[in-house]
């Protein structure tokens, strides 16, 4: 898996969205999450997305797009 998106909930969420058409694999991370049941703060980003390796080619055009609509 490859990170493609470290960002808000609701920009990774959007972008999860966009990749559905693709059909490709993807696993996200929350952070934000994970800090607050560690019991502890976190000033990272809050989401990451990652795609697996093999479809990279398909959804990067969509990430791309997506990063320059931000």
């Amino acid at each position: 898996m490859m990170k493609v998106f470290s960002g808000s909930e609701i920009l990774a969420s959007a972008l999860r969205k966009k990749n559905r058409g693709s059909r490709s694999r993807s696993a996200s991370k929350d952070n934000i999450q994970s800090a607050r049941l560690g019991g502890f703060g976190n000033l990272d980003l809050a989401v990451e997305l990652f795609v697996d390796e093999r479809y990279y080619a398909k959804v990067a055009p969509v990430i791309e797009q997506f990063r320059m609509s931000i």
